[in-house]
């Protein structure tokens, strides 16, 4: 095997994915190994495209999402490839700060639970 490709089970393990993630990436188009028989081999831009789908899902993109932004870069190119991302990323932040806002007040919520909870059985 050369450096340059790795295989479906190097490609699982390099990034900590199952073989059914993989071969749904590969089902839904994000991804289009090398296939030399049954054996599948994944070059230098499928491990670029798979660290990109990777940082997307850890934002909070959808996997359509994904796929229609790195279709752009295939169709036209890095310019507007990074103004999609910058509309994506502008959207996704404001979902994410609010979901970071939601968050705080049921943290202070749950604390003032377990304190008044606290405090009905603490001995007078």
């Amino acid at each position: 095997m050369s450096n340059s490709r790795l295989t479906f089970k190097e490609m699982c393990a390099k990034f900590d994915v199952t073989p059914r993630t993989l071969r749904y990436y590969e089902y839904i188009e994000l991804l289009s190994p090398v296939k030399e028989g049954r054996n599948r081999f994944y070059t230098p831009r499928e491990v670029a495209r798979m660290t990109l789908i990777m940082r997307g899902r850890r934002f909070g993109f959808s996997l359509e999402e994904i796929r229609q932004w790195l279709e752009i870069y295939e169709t036209e190119g890095t310019q507007p490839q990074l103004q999609a991302f910058l509309d994506l990323a502008d959207r996704q932040l404001v979902a994410l700060h609010a979901q970071a806002e939601d968050l705080e007040r049921t943290i202070d919520d749950l604390k003032k639970l377990r304190a008044d909870s606290a405090r009905l059985i603490a001995p007078d």
